[in-house]
């Protein structure tokens, strides 16, 4: 892979150097995220920031003729489990069930408080569960890690579920 590759353009399973694609992405996070206090803003902040855009996508308009509130939301959800699939089931089936719960939460949501409420909702958890990203990232002195590779936004939820999975002897 080439200096200015990204590496959303290697293979997902093409081993560089003898280790799996997914592992030095998460290694490569972690080295970012050494700090303890990040890490824990990292515990409060990953999972919001997930479900409000999440949550977002389930408000935008869908016609009734190809579907229901939260097509658009499934449908981008869908995508990021397939490529957390193909790096690793263990995280892939976890991510599945987290999806599962956001999108049933976004579900109930739309239907209690209307889309307008949803999407001001989930833009305002956005808005302060990114600015606790950006604290906990100058407390550790280093830059996000997607501001080097988009990738890395991917990786966020993946390096939480990877430490979950851990604590509960569960290797990737």
């Amino acid at each position: 892979m080439g200096a200015n590759a990204s590496p959303l353009q290697e293979p997902d399973d093409a081993p560089r150097h003898g280790v799996r694609r997914i592992h030095r992405l998460l290694g490569d996070y972690s080295h970012d995220h050494q700090h303890p206090t990040n890490r824990l803003i990292h515990w409060l902040c990953v999972p919001p920031i997930v479900w409000s855009v999440m949550a977002a996508l389930w408000t935008i308009p869908v016609p009734a003729v190809i579907g229901r509130p939260g097509l658009w939301a499934f449908a981008v959800t869908f995508v990021a489990w397939v490529w957390y699939w193909r790096q690793s089931r263990a995280i892939g089936l976890t991510l599945l069930a987290v999806f599962a719960a956001f999108g049933l939460s976004c579900h109930l949501l739309l239907e209690s408080i209307g889309p307008r409420a949803l999407l001001i909702l989930a833009g305002i958890v956005f808005a302060a569960a990114w600015i606790g990203q950006f604290i906990g990232h100058e407390i550790e002195g280093k830059r996000p890690s997607f501001l080097k590779d988009l990738t890395y936004l991917l990786i966020g939820p993946a390096w939480l579920v990877q430490k979950a999975l851990r604590r509960i002897g569960i290797a990737i």
